[in-house]
């Protein structure tokens, strides 16, 4: 197990990381959402030994890994948001140099690069020049390079920005395959709410340096258990309505997007005796709308009011 005990980390006064206590065990999926500048990168950079925290503890197995990062090195791996490669020189040198950082044994390295270029899928591209990658393959020998030492961790940051939907399936099905095959433990972070749903066993929620939420997706959703969210379709909207509609006293996580409005309501509230004469009021046509039960998203907007790209 790998423990984040009271982690604070201040700059010139501000405290970027504030108190944070987490866990990741063998063998799970982790999740660490947050907006922008609330803490992740910097609780991520503390766990992997990269910067000292100002104070708390970071423990492997029950014991500290601050004077001795060492230990933790050896069962750590760490794929960076940054693309992280020398694009002069091709895959299988790529993870040659790195295989050589981590002082893996020739024999066994050359044994390790091809299981990991087939884990990758570039197994037929070991000789093209990096620089030549798309996006996508990129990424993937970006995730490569940290698998290759064999890690029981893993820590992964916004493995999928910036990349075609094809390769961004194929990493999310690599990080399935790893934890079910290798029971690898990972740590995973992005801004797609739907990878976070469909990848992580627990979800922490982070905002402004602090844990804000922590628990299973289920007990995370169940946060909202006494709201419901309203989807509209109308056929156009206009200002006049999204504005009255929004001065409702009782609707709150308010979005629009194009002719689709979504709001969030106590659980109990009859809405229509209110939408359908504004509707009227302003000469909307409301094509549907229907009920759904809270998402990770909705979660989210409601603990930190902000959207996670801000």
């Amino acid at each position: 197990m790998i423990e984040v005990v009271n982690l604070t980390k201040t700059f010139k006064k501000v405290n970027a990381v504030d108190d944070v206590s987490l866990y990741i065990e063998p063998g799970e999926i982790v999740g660490l959402l947050g907006p922008n500048g609330a803490g992740k990168s910097t609780t991520i950079a503390m766990m992997s030994t990269l910067i000292q925290p100002t104070t708390g503890d970071v423990l492997l197995q029950h014991k500290s890994i601050l004077k001795n990062p060492t230990s933790l090195r050896k069962v750590l791996g760490v794929v960076p948001q940054e693309i992280a490669l020398y694009e002069e020189l091709t895959a299988r040198e790529n993870l040659e140099f790195f295989g050589d950082v981590y002082k893996i044994p020739r024999l066994k390295l050359q044994e390790r690069v091809q299981i990991v270029l087939a884990q990758i899928g570039l197994e037929n591209e070991p000789k093209k020049l990096v620089k030549h990658y798309s996006g996508g393959m990129k990424r993937r020998l970006n995730i490569g390079v940290a698998l290759l030492h064999e890690p029981e961790y893993l820590i992964m940051d916004e493995p999928t920005v910036g990349i075609d939907p094809q390769s961004r399936k194929y990493i999310l099905e690599t990080v399935k395959r790893l934890n079910k095959e290798a029971n690898t433990a990972i740590i995973y972070t992005s801004h797609y709410m739907e990878e976070v749903e469909y990848l992580c066993d627990r979800i922490y929620i982070m905002d402004k340096g602090h844990i804000i939420a922590a628990g299973k997706k289920e007990e995370i959703k169940a946060i909202l258990s006494s709201e419901k969210t309203i989807v509209l379709k109308l056929e156009k909207h206009s200002n006049d309505f999204v504005d009255e509609l929004m001065q409702q006293g009782f609707l709150s996580n308010f979005q629009v997007k194009d002719a689709d409005i979504s709001f969030s309501v106590a659980k109990n509230t009859d809405f229509l005796p209110m939408l359908l004469p504004l509707c009227e009021k302003h000469d909307i046509v409301l094509k549907s709308f229907h009920v759904q039960e809270p998402t990770l998203e909705d979660v989210f907007l409601h603990l930190t009011g902000r959207a996670l790209r801000n």
